[in-house]
């Protein structure tokens, strides 16, 4: 082969030869002119790369178009940048910081003197479609930092970004039209494929995500391959705000909050049912698996955090008080307590495996910016487990960690998907115990034959983890259950047992949670069942409605007898029309109305009408309690 020429290798595997320096565009207008118009970036030797860009060495490439997820993420990041040229045309004094994809889009971090209002992000949007019928084309530039400087003289954000790019490292600008934005790349080759997009909304960002920097103006947007998949976004955004679960639980009066406690939840009395539902059906479950539930403190001293390390590592979300001139905290975490409790007594090797639960009350400082109704909270209950071993029995015990997690999700109809988090960079002991550790997860996920992605570097501090990523009824994906195994806490706190040796040696700590957040898991459930739960969830199961008032006193005795047998009814005596306290009921999800007349009372009987069921049926009060208690043994 000439050495003018580099040997191109196909997805397929198949090889050919091309002049050196030919572009990803170049080599699919050579397969087929259709397949270059709907590529829109490809990869070389596995690192994605502009169409562009010439091929200098022998390489393996692939071409994608704007519905994968490797071309979706260019078409979004360069979104962003027509987003920045549009606005540099409408207001030059405009400065830009950083522009990045996220979920379904982009943003842009701008400083600028007008503060925008959605009329403006309008404006700044018909300038955009302006820009993409200009097909103008965008190319990669390659330029010394001398040049960089002088290009961005009159951006002070984007100096301070020049500043942060290492000596040595190359700088690079992409250029369409007039518009010049510092930049790795890639992106798309034209400004004409990015159709399909719409801006939503200005937001306030401190400048790097210093609240001591500047405010800068962020412009959210979305983007997408198609005019299909933008109209179904927004649609699916339709229907997550119906199920937005701050609205249903106001409507269904299950939860508050007060300026009085801010981030902090208040349960009424129909969330409170859901609670304890949920914790006791958790309790059970565990109760199953050999579980012993204990309480710790809500307040330890400041000595016991430095000592789990959680000080080092979380002091700046941990609310602290004064007591007896000492430094006290309000538990963030349950771990140390558990730690505690383990040490109370001398364990041998025949007593490990201890499981030991809570359902912990834990105070975090969160940013009010980041707060979110019950998905984030500042005070919440977390479902702790944490499972003292032997090294012989950690892979056993992970699994059985594993079938719970898969056993409550099963009962609420949720897919999930696994991801291994491994070690970051801040993290505590020996590389070789986190190799240990990764290795030990790594093998049960495998032996279980499920499918799981590897998350580098977002393990906890003290140790690997699996985190579990459950996709709720409109397919979004929540992290709730995880898997934490840590060698750290044990040598910590000193823990130790005795082994058949008569030595004391360090037990292995798994951290466990199933919900996570029992307050955080409440607020899914509310979206993931539209306020509809399962009977066995429900707050209010039956609703008695008298047709008249001379049927109350036949009303009071079949809700007595609900009541008898443990079903949760409410009673509807208020003097309304029968059609609207019907309709009532229904808007509040409740899953059976009982209306009872005249021919009920004879009989002995109830009409029944279920939630979003169309026709009535009727029963004996006998038939209709065996009915419902069956169902509510279903989970």
């Amino acid at each position: 082969m000439s050495n003018q020429e580099v040997v191109i290798q196909f997805p397929n595997g198949e090889q050919k030869s091309f002049a050196k320096g030919v572009t990803l565009t170049e080599i699919a207008k050579s397969i087929r002119p259709s397949l270059a118009k709907k590529s829109i970036v490809g990869s070389v030797n596995t690192t994605t790369t502009d169409l562009t860009e010439p091929i200098l060495v022998d390489a393996e490439i692939r071409l994608y178009d704007a519905e994968s997820p490797e071309g979706l993420s260019v078409l979004r990041h360069s979104t962003a940048h027509l987003l920045a040229q549009a606005v540099k045309r409408l207001y030059p004094d405009a400065c830009f910081g950083v522009g990045p994809v996220i979920d379904y889009g982009f943003y842009y971090d701008i400083e600028l003197a007008h503060t925008l209002i959605p009329e403006d992000l309008k404006k700044i949007e018909r300038e955009m479609h302006r820009i993409v019928k200009e097909q103008q084309a965008i190319t990669r530039k390659e330029v010394s930092r001398e040049e960089a400087k002088q290009l961005f003289k009159e951006d002070a954000l984007k100096l301070e970004l020049l500043d942060a790019i290492p000596e040595g490292e190359v700088i690079t600008i992409y250029e369409q039209g007039e518009f010049v934005d510092l930049c790795r790349g890639p992106h798309v080759p034209t400004t004409q494929k990015l159709q399909h997009f719409k801006l939503l909304h200005v937001s306030g960002a401190y400048w790097r995500g210093d609240v001591n920097r500047q405010m800068l103006q962020r412009i959210y947007g979305v983007a997408f391959a198609s005019k299909e998949d933008l109209q179904a976004h927004f649609k699916f955004l339709e229907e997550a705000e119906r199920r937005n679960h701050r609205k249903l639980g106001k409507e269904l009066e299950l939860f508050m909050f007060s300026e009085e406690a801010p981030g902090m939840p208040f349960y009424l009395a129909n969330g409170k049912v859901i609670r304890r539902e949920l914790e006791h059906f958790l309790r059970e479950v565990q109760t199953m698996y050999g579980y012993e539930e204990v309480e710790t403190p809500l307040m330890m001293n400041q000595r016991l955090w430095e000592q789990s390390g959680h000080w080092q590592h979380y002091q700046e979300h941990m609310y602290v008080t004064q007591v007896d001139n000492q430094q006290f905290a309000l538990k963030p975490m349950n771990c140390p307590g558990h730690m505690l409790i383990y040490k109370n007594a001398l364990r041998s090797y025949r007593d490990l495996p201890i499981r030991m639960a809570e359902f912990g009350h834990v105070h975090r400082h969160e940013f009010s910016g980041a707060l979110n109704g019950l998905l984030r909270v500042r005070s919440f209950c977390q479902d702790d487990a944490h499972l003292f071993v032997r090294p012989d029995q950690i892979e056993r015990e992970i699994e059985l960690a594993l079938q719970i997690i898969d056993h409550v999700y099963r009962v609420f109809d949720f897919d999930y998907t696994i991801e291994l988090s491994t070690r970051p960079e801040d993290y505590m002991g020996d590389l070789e115990v986190w190799n240990e550790a990764e290795a030990a997860l790594s093998r049960v996920l495998e032996k279980r034959g499920v499918a799981y992605t590897v998350n580098e570097g977002d393990g906890a501090f003290y140790g690997p983890k699996i985190d579990i990523h459950i996709q709720d009824a409109i397919q979004r994906s929540h992290q709730c259950a995880t898997v934490q195994l840590d060698f750290q806490l044990p040598e910590k706190f000193d823990l130790t047992y005795v082994n058949e040796q008569n030595e004391k040696v360090r037990p292995v700590v798994i951290h466990r949670a199933v919900f996570g957040s029992l307050d955080r898991f409440l607020g899914i459930l509310i979206e993931h069942f539209n306020g509809a739960f399962p009977l066995w969830l429900a707050p209010i199961q039956v609703q008695v409605i008298g047709v008249a008032d001379t049927h109350a006193a036949y009303v009071e005795e079949v809700a007595n007898q609900l009541r008898q047998a443990h079903i949760r009814v409410a009673v509807d005596e208020r003097n309304q029309k029968l059609g609207k306290k019907i309709r009532e009921a229904q808007m509040k999800k409740i899953p059976y109305i009982l209306v009872l007349g005249d021919e009920e009372q004879q009989q002995n009987s109830v009409t029944v009408r279920r939630y979003k069921q169309e026709g009535l049926e009727k029963y004996t009060v006998e038939e209709f309690l065996a009915y419902i208690q069956y169902n509510m043994d279903i989970k």
